[in-house]
């Protein structure tokens, strides 16, 4: 089977960026990512793949993408008359663009396609515009049914489901309940729960491009304003703008590159998506699916992955997607998080960007964000958060909401260069 690579990828700093308009950091994106791949000259872009979530919200229903690179074909700066995708997936949209283009170079039809997600969900001056962005990612055709769903769902929880939490959304409210419920059948903790954030806190202060640059403490965390209990704001991911890039080639492309660029070409092992649904809540969720599409696509084992980017909308999230990844027992997660395994320096680091928490979650760019942040590490180039001897890399990223689902699920797995 032929093999595909990254051979370039770029991501925004993550915050609050009212000034900035989608076309400005679409621009920042594309420039950053073709610089990495030392190209001048982009002519070779057969395809692009442009997810967004959000800026029907705005006005832009459509043709989202090729709105967002009239300037940069204008200015000769995009080739003229290339495709461009336009990708929405909630929270996995980004990685839904990847492995579009992903496809694109495994399919022969393409030999250089660009991903690229870019998001703006702070609006200051019309609030109710955030909340609009956001609903979107649960259905709202049909809401009868998810609310009995979460209501039934809240009684086996412990939890009852509140569908006029003034705190927080309704995603916050139902992964508390999966956590009220994980502490209710396996005795996990809400300390250990602040242990993963407290960590991700971390890691995002080392983290030059994190939405927040600072640590956190257990307490500090736990002792945080409640959003959804077990839930506090240190353990949820903050609402931000920003974009993210990568460019994928076929084996033969990377071949008549400089050499330069082939030492830091990252291979493209397994790229995996899957869809939710109604489960129960005892239930395997959806990335255990895409995980084992993963390890049967790429020939390898949980064991054989050396570091994690994973989907912390929330903290618990972590304690859970490592169950379900197969990093550990099922119900060992929050002993697993905060015995130190995914620190900086522990047996396999996960979230060393920082992870949704910290680094932030402009949600159609935070799936090539996770990419942006294994290739790095993979390259050696992370400076002070970089995971010694990293080779194998693994990012998980869910969208959308389907019952205690996400609506689709992306598992990538990349390996880093020999050299």
């Amino acid at each position: 089977m032929p093999s595909a690579y990254v051979i370039a990828s770029y991501t925004t700093a993550f915050k609050k960026m009212p000034e900035a308009s989608f076309r400005d950091l679409t621009r920042e994106a594309y420039l950053g990512v073709l610089e990495d791949a030392g190209i001048s000259d982009a002519s070779d872009i057969e395809q692009a793949w442009f997810g967004n979530c959000g800026m029907g919200t705005f006005g832009q229903n459509c043709i989202r993408g090729q709105v967002c690179f009239t300037p940069l074909v204008n200015d000769g700066l995009f080739p003229e008359r290339v495709p461009i995708i336009n990708v929405e997936g909630g929270c996995a949209t980004a990685s839904m663009a990847f492995h579009g283009a992903w496809k694109d170079v495994l399919s022969g039809q393409s030999e250089l396609s660009l991903a690229i997600g870019v998001e703006k969900t702070f609006v200051p001056e019309d609030p109710a515009k955030i909340q609009e962005i956001f609903d979107a990612g649960i259905d709202q055709l049909n809401p009868e049914e998810w609310k009995e769903y979460y209501k039934k769902a809240g009684e086996k929880s412990g939890k009852p489901f509140d569908v006029e939490n003034k705190n927080g959304t309704v995603f916050m409210d139902t992964y508390a309940m999966q956590a009220a419920y994980h502490m209710k059948k396996y005795g996990t903790t809400q300390s250990q729960i602040a242990a993963g954030a407290s960590k991700n806190h971390y890691h995002g202060s080392l983290n030059p491009k994190a939405q927040y640059r600072f640590e956190v403490s257990v307490d500090d965390v736990m002792n945080d304003r409640e959003i959804s209990y077990p839930l506090t704001r240190s353990m949820c991911a903050p609402i931000g703008d920003g974009a993210a890039a990568a460019l994928i080639c076929s084996e033969s492309y990377l071949a008549r590159l400089p050499a330069e660029v082939q030492q830091r070409a990252i291979k493209i092992r397994a790229c995996e998506l899957s869809g939710g649904k109604y489960r129960d809540i005892d239930e395997p969720g959806l990335s255990s699916v895409a995980a084992s599409k993963a390890y049967s696509r790429s020939g390898l084992t949980p064991a054989d992955i050396d570091i994690v980017e994973l989907h912390d909308a929330t903290s618990f999230c972590e304690i859970y997607q490592m169950e379900m990844l197969g990093f550990c027992e099922e119900g060992k997660g929050g002993e697993y998080v905060a015995s130190g395994a995914t620190t900086l320096g522990g047996e396999r680091p996960v979230n060393l960007s920082g992870g949704l928490v910290s680094k932030g979650h402009p949600v159609g760019a935070t799936g090539l964000s996770m990419i942006d942040e294994l290739v790095t590490q993979l390259r050696g180039e992370a400076g002070a958060r970089q995971s010694i001897g990293a080779k194998i890399a693994m990012a998980e990223n869910g969208g959308g909401v389907i019952g205690f689902d996400e609506a689709a699920c992306s598992v990538i797995i990349l390996e880093g260069p020999d050299n």
